[in-house]
């Protein structure tokens, strides 16, 4: 069959609105004068937190911060925070104006509009990332910041915590600490250049606000009720000036025609559009909101991904976030990071597994100016992209395992209910089967919380200590001391640490090297004067073995030191009255004597020089102060013992009887426990 030769006629577009408009598509788009007052706005907020700061370092205390995460502290105790009134009035005014914070308020959208304006400097307009399920994130999170709290709080934890109480409404607008609820730089820092910048370079201008912020999940809907929109009037001439200013990628010009006002939720209210207009004919007023338009009269979207892509990018998405933000156990040896530094890791990382598969597919596909498919064929730039997200993906994944090992060892771990006075005691008591079981299992999951080069699944472990303490106790438990003492060896040999000499004390204690305990804590004594807890852990174990002599003249050589803390003072005073002869025990109530001055509500020391009244035989005296140091201290064991040997002396035998029972009472108990 030959070819036939049909001719064409050419239609001309008519312009919008019947009127010609040619000119202003040529004609350049005049800067906005509205950027520059917004970026001022913005550099005045970053001012007013750098003066928040300041006062706090200048006056010790200051308002609590305006962040609006404070909020979830409202919801979880009833405690009413300046970030939860923050926010409400916050939510409240997008309700009338739209979404003017993200635009006029918030920090870390300075930090992107300050990254698209240096890549704008260098050539570069980040494309926007389209995807549909994506956008869903910021909504879930924020439900999962406030209203799962709400929900746990009144619809599950009454049926699992029968103690609980009931939520009494409490104010918290002041504190001490600033920094209190907020990361440190290490972890700040990298967020900053995370959330503000990376997320712009791969996902587009807003990137952040459009797929990981979890206020967006609040303010974008709250958006649709609002009365106040971007509206156009008559004079509009289709040249799509606002669309190639709008840094929220919006479509501007189409949804005005469409609807005569801006009805996408993701409008920040830059004004950007309004300023550029080259016929003013874009206002900021007030009117019907966008909810009353219906989704099927909106202009239709195109997106990056099919459906099964979209459910791929989700699964990576979610790979991302729970590898760094692990809410599910309260354990130790979990490595995570804050719930909105992890949302825009996890919208970055499923980017790069999306232009993975793309590459890998051999679509013809970049990254700004970076071909990584060219005719078929993988450039060597698509390799390496390839290469650094496998390398990221295995970092997450080995994350993720590390945090899925914290919360089965913190499972095991909780089932093993040994007071720790017992098993760092040389007469401990055979523990039944299903504990010993326990506690095996949760060292072999502890063990897979450390680094790799312990043969754990942990890239990076900023701290091993409280795992290591951890550990020590399921071996102590298990009684396999040599096994104990080689980490804590192994720990010590980092550093000198109190915590770890005085655990390592213990378990030679415990293992029957009872002479070696007290040589390694003499010799740590000498080492470190400046430790506090190690004097007091050798003279407690000399009380126990019945060195009353040598714990004596260790106190009084500890506690002569320059210095030396009023609790040396103290517990010099207990052993020679406890211990010593009538000299012994008027010198110890001088030496209790002195600090009660300066310490009068002191209810261990108020026993003290107690029991020095009853050994000179001034029972009178010291009932009363026997009775004031319960008052302020009913719950401790050796008040109660000594206020009963008061009474006995006194001949009050029922009352002798009622403190000897309510001491064992709580040494039974604090045992049981």
């Amino acid at each position: 069959m030959k070819p036939v030769s049909v001719s064409l006629p050419i239609v001309t577009q008519p312009q919008a609105s019947g009127r010609e408009c040619a000119s202003h598509r040529q004609t350049p788009i005049r800067p906005s004068r509205m950027s520059v007052k917004r970026f001022a706005v913005l550099l005045a907020v970053q001012a007013l937190i750098l003066v928040h700061i300041a006062h706090w370092v200048a006056a010790g205390t200051t308002l609590a911060p305006i962040e609006p995460s404070e909020s979830m502290e409202t919801l979880k105790y009833g405690t009413v925070t300046v970030g939860a009134i923050f926010f409400l009035l916050a939510l409240a005014s997008t309700a009338i104006f739209g979404r003017w914070f993200c635009g006029w308020g918030c920090h870390v959208l300075l930090l992107q509009d300050g990254c698209a304006a240096l890549l704008k400097r260098m050539g570069l307009r980040p494309r926007e990332f389209r995807s549909r399920l994506l956008r869903w994130i910021p909504l879930a999170l924020a439900l999962y910041m406030f209203a799962w709290p709400v929900v746990y709080r009144f619809g599950i934890a009454p049926f699992m915590q029968p103690d609980l109480q009931p939520m009494q409404l409490s104010w918290k607008l002041t504190l001490d600490d600033y920094w209190a609820t907020f990361p440190g730089w290490l972890v700040g820092i990298p967020f900053l250049l995370v959330c503000g910048g990376l997320t712009v370079w791969f996902l587009g201008n807003k990137g952040y606000c459009t797929y990981a912020c979890p206020y967006g999940g609040f303010f974008a809907p709250v958006d649709e009720l609002a009365i106040g929109r971007i509206r156009v009037n008559d004079a509009c001439e289709g040249c799509g000036h606002c669309t190639a200013v709008c840094t929220s990628n919006v479509r501007v010009h189409e949804e005005v025609a469409l609807h005569k006002m801006v009805v996408d939720p993701g409008c920040m209210k830059c004004m950007d559009c309004v300023s550029v207009c080259p016929n003013n004919a874009l206002s900021f007023s007030f009117g019907k909101p966008a909810v009353s338009v219906s989704s099927e009269r909106r202009a239709p979207r195109s997106w990056d991904l099919t459906w099964t892509g979209e459910g791929a990018l989700l699964a990576a998405a979610l790979l991302g976030f729970y590898a760094v933000y692990f809410p599910f156990t309260d354990g130790v040896g979990k490595v995570t990071l804050p719930l909105l530094f992890a949302s825009g890791l996890a919208a970055c990382f499923a980017f790069m597994a999306w232009k993975s598969t793309q590459i890998l597919r051999r679509v013809p596909s970049g990254f700004h100016r970076v071909n990584f498919v060219r005719k078929g064929r993988i450039a060597a730039a698509g390799i390496v992209w390839i290469m650094l997200t496998l390398v990221i993906g295995a970092g997450l994944c080995a994350n993720l395992a590390t945090n899925v090992s914290a919360l089965m060892a913190f499972r095991d771990d909780s089932r093993v209910r040994v007071p720790e006075t017992l098993v760092f005691s040389p007469d401990q008591s055979p523990i039944d089967p299903p504990t010993n079981a326990s506690a095996e299992s949760a060292i072999v999951w502890y063990r897979r919380t450390l680094p790799m080069a312990s043969g754990g699944f942990a890239i990076l472990q900023p701290s091993q200590d409280q795992i290591l303490l951890r550990m020590v106790f399921l071996y102590g438990v298990l009684g396999q001391w040599d096994e104990a003492e080689a980490l804590v060896q192994t720990r010590f040999g980092v550093s000198d640490n109190e915590v770890f000499a005085l655990l390592l004390s213990r378990i030679r204690f415990a293992s029957g090297q009872t002479e070696q305990a007290v040589e390694w804590l003499v010799e740590q004594a000498r080492r470190h004067p400046e430790w506090m807890g190690v004097p007091e852990e050798l003279i407690g174990l000399l009380v126990r073995e019945g060195r009353n002599t040598d714990a004596i003249l260790f106190a009084r050589e500890v506690s002569s030191r320059p210095g030396a803390p009023a609790m040396l003072n103290n517990r010099l005073a207990a052993l020679l009255i406890r211990q010593g002869s009538v000299d012994e025990v008027e010198e110890g109530l001088r030496i209790a004597r002195v600090t009660q001055l300066r310490e009068p509500n002191n209810p261990s020391l108020l026993g003290v020089v107690g029991l020095g009244e009853i050994r000179l035989g001034r029972v009178d005296i010291a009932v009363p102060l026997l009775e004031r140091a319960l008052a302020l201290s009913p719950n401790d064991p050796a008040l109660h013992e000594i206020m009963a040997e008061a009474c006995e002396i006194r001949g009050e035998g029922e009352r002798a009887q009622y403190h000897r029972d309510r001491s064992g009472e709580l040494r039974f108990g604090a045992r049981a426990e």
